[in-house]
């Protein structure tokens, strides 16, 4: 407790509590002691104020988590998982709505087909295919999508950009059958028999009740083989060619040889004829 005294005039110390004169020797308690001359006889009273000290608080603290707990419970762990969950959902979104609009221009692009505007619909998977290649898991669009601009490149009569397109689709799907029997119809336009026959023998591997695939290899082979004989035609005359252009210094010609076939190898033997 702190107690304050303050002498103030009696017409102040009326509003406060007051402690009266105790007698005229000079014991007081309050006002003047008696006995004093001065020139100002007005009465005055001793004020006590007792002033009550704040109680003092006792700090307190609570006891510490074991750390293990309080790793457990860490509120940003919490915040950093939710962050996580929400961003993964987010990409799947993304993607699914990135699929979605592939698959739309490739229907896009089938209509065109079917419209047999070739050009429109070659846009439209080339539109699909760029937005399915940013994806993961797409072969399947990308695949379908150079199959179709292949068939589109066919009507065209582009042969080569046929091969290349039927090719791409093979690479993200190597038992895509339509892919082969387009690239095998596309080889056969170019006279390519030989890598017809093994677009035709490998969908038959794949599938062996194919019947187109059938039918395409009973044409081909008659096809290559009669290939095979012209082109040797056209070796052995540029050889001949070649051949007289040099004996003829010597007066003779490549038809002073003759070429024995050895029926048992197959294999050529030359005799000298003059």
């Amino acid at each position: 407790m702190v107690r304050v005294v303050v002498a103030v005039p009696a017409e102040i110390s009326a509003s406060f509590y007051t402690l009266p004169w105790a007698d005229r020797c000079g014991d007081w308690r309050g006002g003047e002691p008696s006995g004093v001359d001065g020139g100002d006889h007005r009465r005055r009273e001793m004020v006590v104020i007792e002033l009550e000290p704040e109680p003092e608080v006792e700090e307190t603290t609570c006891p510490s988590l074991p750390p293990e707990y309080v790793a457990a419970v860490d509120p940003r762990t919490v915040e950093e998982d939710e962050e996580a969950f929400e961003d993964a959902l987010t990409d799947e979104q993304l993607r699914e709505k990135a699929r979605s609009q592939a698959n739309d221009a490739k229907a896009e692009g089938n209509k065109h087909f079917g419209a047999g505007e070739y050009e429109e619909a070659l846009s439209q998977y080339k539109i699909a295919l760029q937005i399915a290649s940013e994806l993961e898991s797409a072969e399947d669009i990308c695949s379908a999508c150079h199959s179709n601009r292949a068939v589109c490149f066919l009507k065209l009569g582009k042969y080569d950009e046929t091969i290349k397109e039927c090719s791409r689709a093979l690479e993200l799907n190597p038992s895509y059958v339509k892919a082969l029997l387009r690239r095998g119809e596309a080889h056969e336009k170019l006279e390519h028999y030989d890598e017809a026959i093994a677009d035709m023998k490998k969908i038959i591997e794949l599938d062996p009740s194919n019947a187109q695939a059938k039918k395409s290899l009973f044409r081909l082979e008659p096809l290559a083989a009669e290939k095979r004989e012209k082109m040797k035609e056209e070796m052995l005359a540029k050889l001949k060619d070649l051949g007289n252009s040099v004996l003829g210094r010597f007066g003779m010609s490549v038809d002073n040889f003759k070429a024995v076939k050895d029926p048992n190898t197959g294999s050529y033997s030359l005799s000298f004829e003059k």
